[in-house]
């Protein structure tokens, strides 16, 4: 983009230079006009091309970051899951214990 900037201010330093200079100066003048819009018209196109690449990137990269978004969620939907299951295990090994100490109870009153 430095370049395209750079481009329009040589043209317009161009057209300030220009002076009548009669006929032929006219002509002349009319030649350089020609040119600083031509090279404006391709600074603007590369300038263009640029701003349209520079969206789709951006496009692309939005659509990265909503793609992780639906990542995160469901990362933390099965982290959520996964501490569920554990209270749930948890529950279940606790009440294991307590069978179990109640049947080593029952066998040592049992035995004495």
């Amino acid at each position: 983009m430095l370049h395209n900037t750079v481009g329009l201010n040589v043209c317009f330093f161009k057209a300030a230079q220009i002076q009548h200079k009669g006929v032929w100066g006219v002509e002349v003048q009319i030649d350089h006009l020609e040119s600083i819009v031509l090279q404006i018209g391709e600074a603007v196109l590369a300038t263009t091309e640029t701003v349209d690449k520079l969206a789709v990137q951006v496009d692309t990269l939005a659509s990265q970051v909503q793609q992780q978004g639906y990542q995160i969620f469901a990362l933390s939907d099965a982290v959520q899951t996964l501490a569920e299951n554990h209270d749930s295990a948890l529950e279940r090994l606790k009440q294991l214990t307590e069978t179990l100490q109640s049947l080593v109870a029952a066998i040592e009153s049992g035995e004495g």
